[in-house]
C-alpha cells in the first residue's frame, strides 16, 4: 500500500504540472520556465548532498560523457515538453507524451532483445490507432488552431523521443552510478545549455506572490515526483507502480474538465471531443500492453 501510495503521489504531480506549466507561460516563455525547474532542482539536490553527502559531488569534476548525453537528452525532453503544451494544450501533450513509453519498448526489443511478445505487439498497434483517433477528432473540433495544435504534436513527439533516449542511457549509467549522483548531471548541465535563451527581463517584472510560489513549485515538482517514484520502487513491484504512473494524464483531463465546466480562463481549453476521449483511452490501454506490464523488473520514468 505504502508503494501504491508514493506511486499516486508522482501520478498526480506529473498530471497538475501540465496545468501548471500551461498557467506558467502567461508570464514566462518556455526556455526560462525549463531553465528555472532545472535550477531549482539541481539547488536542492546539490544542497542536500553538500550536507548530507559531499562526496556525492565529485560527478561534477569529470562527468562521464554518457551523462552528458544524458542530460542533453533529458533538456530535449523537458523543452519539447513544455512547447508541446504551449502549442497543444495541456490534455493532447499529456496524451502524445505517452509515446515515450512506447519508444522505450520498441528500443527493448530491437536494442536488449527483450523478447516481443503477442501482448506487447498488440499494445503498440492499439496505442498507435489511439493516437490518430485522438489527434484527428481532436484537429477537427480545434480547426482555427490546427495548425498549433500540429506543432504542438511534433514538439511532443520530440519530447518523447529524447525521453525515450534518455531512459535507454538511464538504464545503462544506474548500473555503476547512484540515481542521484545521475541526477546532479543531467538536472545541472541543462542550466548552461539554456543559460542562452533565458528572458531575465522576466524575472525583474512586478509578479503577485503566487506567480513566484508557482514557478518555485514547478522546479520542486521535479526533485519531488523522481524521489517519490525512486521510494515506490522499494516498497511494490514495478508493475503496479506503472499502472499507477501512467493513469496521470486522467488526473490533467480531469482538471480540464473541472476548469471548464467551472468557467476558470486561466488559459483557453480546448473541449475534448467524446471520440477523442476514446483514441486516449485507447493510447493508454496500448500503452500498458506496449511497456509489458506482466514483467516484474521493468524501469518507468516521465517527461517533465
Amino acid at each position: 500500500m505504502k508503494g501504491i501510495l508514493l506511486a499516486s503521489t508522482t501520478a498526480i504531480l506529473w498530471g497538475i504540472l501540465a496545468i501548471a506549466l500551461k498557467i506558467a507561460l502567461n508570464y514566462f516563455d518556455s526556455y526560462t520556465i525549463v531553465w528555472f525547474r532545472f535550477l531549482v532542482a539541481t539547488t536542492v539536490l546539490a544542497t542536500y548532498y553538500a550536507i548530507k553527502k559531499p562526496s556525492m559531488l565529485s560527478v561534477y569534476k569529470k562527468p562521464p560523457l554518457l551523462m552528458v548525453v544524458g542530460a542533453i537528452l533529458l533538456a530535449g525532453n523537458y523543452i519539447g515538453y513544455m512547447q508541446g503544451i504551449n502549442y497543444a494544450g495541456p490534455g493532447a501533450t499529456q496524451i502524445i507524451i505517452q509515446t515515450g513509453p512506447v519508444m522505450l519498448g520498441i528500443i527493448g526489443f530491437t536494442v536488449f532483445k527483450e523478447r516481443l511478445t503477442i501482448s506487447r505487439a498488440l499494445g503498440f498497434a492499439i496505442a498507435t490507432v489511439g493516437f490518430f483517433v485522438f489527434y484527428y477528432n481532436q484537429s477537427n473540433v480545434v480547426v482555427i488552431q490546427k495548425f498549433e495544435l500540429f506543432k504542438g504534436v511534433l514538439w511532443t513527439l520530440g519530447a518523447a523521443a529524447s525521453w525515450a533516449g534518455y531512459a535507454f542511457v538511464n538504464k545503462k549509467l544506474v548500473l555503476k552510478y547512484h540515481p542521484q549522483q545521475i541526477n546532479l548531471i543531467i538536472f545541472g548541465l541543462p542550466i548552461l545549455l539554456f543559460l542562452p535563451t533565458v528572458d531575465f527581463h522576466s524575472f525583474t517584472q512586478t509578479y503577485e506572490w503566487w506567480v513566484w510560489l508557482l514557478m518555485l513549485a514547478l522546479g520542486l515538482n521535479t526533485v519531488v515526483a523522481y524521489g517519490t517514484l525512486s521510494a515506490a520502487f522499494k516498497y511494490t513491484e514495478a508493475n503496479k507502480i506503472s499502472i499507477v504512473i501512467i493513469m496521470n494524464p486522467i488526473i490533467t483531463f480531469v482538471i480540464l474538465e473541472v476548469l471548464l465546466l467551472l468557467n476558470i480562463s486561466w488559459f483557453p481549453i480546448n473541449k475534448v471531443s467524446m471520440m477523442a476521449y476514446v483514441g486516449a483511452l485507447l493510447v493508454l490501454g496500448g500503452t500498458m500492453l506496449a511497456i509489458g506490464l506482466s514483467q516484474k523488473k521493468k524501469i518507468n520514468a516521465h517527461d517533465a
